[in-house]
C-alpha cells in the first residue's frame, strides 16, 4: 500500500528518498510558498516507485488547455500563452533563488554548482548534460523550461509518436526552422489561426531557442528569461510604450550562437 506523507511528517521522508538530492529537494519543495508554484501536499512511495502529490488544480493542467483540447473548447490565445510562460519562469526563478541557500544549508551541494542524482525525468525534457552526467544545474532547468515554452508556442508535445517520423521529436523538428526567422511562423500552433504579433512570435522563439542550446553555458539565466517574458506578456498598448521608451527587447534574424543576454536584449 502506498503511503501519503504530508508536510507535518517530514521526519519520515528520509526513509523513502535517498540523501543524494531527493530528500533535500522534497524537503525544500515542501516549504515553498509562491504564487506561480503549486503546493507540494506530500508524496507516495510504493517499492521503487515515487510520486509527488501536488495541490488539486480546479482549472485543470496546461496540458488539458494546450495539448488535450476537448471538442468545442477554445484554444489558448497568444497573450494567455505568454502569461503562462511568464508565470512559469517566475516560479523557476524563485526556486533558483531558494536553491542558492536552501540546498547549501542542507549540505547537499558540497559547495558545488550542481546536485548529482540518478538520471530521472520525462524523456524529451531533460538537458543533454544531465542525461550524460546525472548532474543537475540551474542551466538544466533552463533547458527544460525552454522545451515547455516551445510546446506552448507550437501546441506540440515534445515527443509525439502519432506524428510523421520527422516530426515526432519537437526539438529535432524545430531545430532547422529556428535557424532562420523566415521559418518561424511554421512553428506557431495552427490553432492560433495566425492571431499573434509576428514580432512577438519571433522574440518568443528566440528565447526558447536560447534556452534549449546544446551547450549549457550558452543558455540564458532564468532571471533574464523572466525579464524578456514579462515584456511579451504585457498588453499591446503597454508593450508599445515600453518599446518606445527603452527599446530593450528586440527580435533576431537567427538564433544560432551569440551571447544569450545580448540576444534577449536585457
Amino acid at each position: 500500500m502506498s503511503r501519503i506523507i504530508d508536510r507535518s511528517k517530514r521526519r519520515n521522508i528520509s526513509q523513502v528518498f535517498t540523501l543524494e538530492g531527493g530528500f533535500g529537494r522534497v524537503l525544500t519543495l515542501s516549504l515553498v510558498q509562491h504564487y506561480n508554484l503549486g503546493k507540494l501536499i506530500g508524496y507516495s512511495a510504493d517499492g521503487d516507485q515515487r510520486l509527488l502529490v501536488n495541490e488539486f488544480m480546479a482549472s485543470e493542467s496546461l496540458e488539458n488547455h494546450l495539448l488535450d483540447l476537448r471538442p468545442g473548447k477554445e484554444p489558448l490565445d497568444w497573450t494567455a500563452r505568454m502569461k503562462i510562460a511568464s508565470g512559469s519562469a517566475k516560479g523557476l526563478e524563485y526556486l533558483h533563488d531558494l536553491s542558492d541557500f536552501g540546498l547549501a544549508k542542507l549540505g547537499l551541494t558540497g559547495g558545488k554548482e550542481h546536485v548529482s542524482t540518478r538520471v530521472m525525468g520525462t524523456y524529451g525534457y531533460c538537458a543533454p548534460e544531465y542525461q550524460m552526467t546525472g548532474q543537475l544545474t540551474k542551466m538544466s532547468d533552463v533547458y527544460s523550461f525552454g522545451v515547455v515554452f516551445l510546446e506552448i508556442i507550437s501546441g506540440r508535445r515534445v515527443i509525439d509518436m502519432s506524428r510523421p517520423t520527422e516530426e515526432q521529436n519537437l526539438i529535432l523538428w524545430a531545430a532547422p526552422l529556428l535557424k532562420y526567422r523566415s521559418q518561424f511562423t511554421a512553428i506557431a500552433d495552427p490553432l492560433l489561426g495566425g492571431k499573434y504579433p509576428k514580432k512577438s512570435l519571433y522574440q518568443a522563439l528566440a528565447i526558447a531557442a536560447m534556452c534549449i542550446q546544446e551547450e549549457a553555458d550558452k543558455r540564458p539565466l532564468i532571471a533574464d528569461v523572466v525579464m524578456a517574458l514579462e515584456y511579451l506578456a504585457m498588453p499591446i498598448d503597454e508593450k508599445k510604450a515600453t518599446t518606445t521608451s527603452t527599446g530593450s527587447i528586440h527580435h533576431v534574424d537567427s538564433v544560432e550562437g551569440g551571447n544569450a543576454k545580448e540576444e534577449l536584449g536585457v
